[in-house]
């Protein structure tokens, strides 16, 4: 007998904002007085959040095979002793090669342990029910930057950044790790007859492979990699475009936090509705979001606070339909590995993308860099319709 899913998704969601804290919203507020502290060039210093997601995009396809044989447990524990060893190595790097060695330790409890590999645990441990857990996920998974930034910038003051990194470590060890593996039972004691698994919603898999499988999966993994692409860019860059658009520094910082209570409202809004519809709206949902939001930027409209809320929101359910749609589509048998494989692209592209866009920012600008993510925005949703499409004629929607 395992924790209820109450219990369970909020240990789990503790354990989100603390590894999405410490790793990809890692930088914003640490990055400065390390430069400051050790003279290294900021570029590299920002550069580990980039070799993180890299390796995480290399491991997530065996990630999600092992997951699938022997559920997230082993897989969650492991992040947790590689995330707080990957934070001991940065604090106390003596020189920047050990530190971006941090970097890579730190990318592989990425790997294990931020959405992808949880979004594959829970569809192992809840079978189809886990679209409800996984939408709750994100909720907490919202509030990393809300809790870390200010967290961050507090031991930063006190205990210097070093400092900060080895607290962070610690609170993976004695936070994180027992409480997932307080919710998170064996393989051997999940139930195989789970109420939404495969095994008991034959109407659901209507007793047939999905037609259009191989194209129907090349079609997810386009969709969410442009989308994280596009993701990384704008909030890397956000402070440029803004400024772009008329706004002064103070204002741009200003309309930059919007962003997250806009992720977590559109996800709120998600999470009342959406079990009265299947999750590809989630998707067609987030990319026509995106496109709008970014058409309002390029377009230069005064309603920055609007575009922020608009775009926000969109970036903040594809987290969701990221998790829930492919078991919707393909059910819980094989959910683990696909989304492993569906990370793959995905995670490479958001840990490249920033660079790209520094690069087309510095050669042709900021507006034609903007132009150039809402024509890819377009592309998303022009994938979208043919994803809807195939959904349709193999009676999946």
């Amino acid at each position: 007998m395992h924790a209820s899913r109450p219990v369970t998704i909020t240990a789990l969601g503790i354990a989100q904002i603390l590894g999405w804290g410490t790793s990809f919203y890692f930088p914003a507020v640490l990055a400065p007085p390390i430069v400051a502290d050790t003279g290294w060039a900021l570029a590299w210093v920002v550069s580990g959040t980039s070799i993180g997601l890299l390796v995480a995009g290399l491991i997530a396809p065996k990630v999600g095979a092992i997951i699938d044989r022997r559920g997230g447990r082993p897989v969650l524990a492991v992040s947790s002793l590689l995330q707080a060893a990957g934070l001991c190595c940065i604090g106390l790097a003596p020189n920047l090669p050990m530190f971006l060695l941090g970097w890579i330790v730190l990318g592989g409890g990425m790997g294990t342990g931020l959405y992808d590999a949880v979004f594959a645990a829970l569809g192992k441990l809840y079978g189809r029910d886990a679209r409800t857990a996984i939408t709750n996920l994100t909720l907490f998974g919202g509030f990393a930057s809300t809790v870390c930034w200010p967290l961050s910038a507090f031991l930063a003051e006190n205990f210097g950044w070093r400092g900060a990194c080895l607290v962070y470590a610690a609170l993976h060890l004695i936070v994180s790790l027992p409480l997932q593996m307080a919710v998170m039972p064996p393989l051997s004691k999940v139930p195989s007859d789970l109420p939404g698994d495969a095994t008991a919603d034959a109407s659901a898999i209507k007793g047939a492979p999905l037609r259009h499988e191989g194209l129907i999966l090349l079609l997810i993994a386009s969709i969410l990699t442009i989308a994280g692409a596009i993701g990384s860019i704008v909030i890397v860059h956000m402070m440029i475009f803004l400024q772009e658009r008329g706004a002064s520094f103070a204002l741009a910082v200003t309309l930059g936090t919007l962003f997250g209570p806009a992720q977590v409202g559109a996800r709120v809004v998600e999470r009342m509705f959406g079990a009265s519809y299947h999750p590809v709206w989630t998707m067609i949902a987030s990319c026509v979001l995106m496109l709008a939001g970014l058409i309002m930027l390029v377009g230069g409209t005064l309603l920055l606070w609007l575009t922020i809320l608009i775009y926000g929101g969109g970036y903040g359910i594809m987290w969701i339909a990221r998790g829930t749609l492919p078991l919707a589509l393909f059910g819980p048998e094989r959910y683990a590995t696909l989304m492993g494989r569906l990370a793959f692209p995905s995670l490479i592209a958001q840990a490249l993308a920033p660079s790209a866009g520094a690069l087309l920012i510095e050669r042709h600008g900021a507006d034609a860099t903007m132009a150039v993510l809402t024509g890819f925005a377009a592309l998303n949703v022009a994938l979208i319709a043919v994803l809807w499409a195939l959904c349709r004629s193999s009676a999946r929607v």
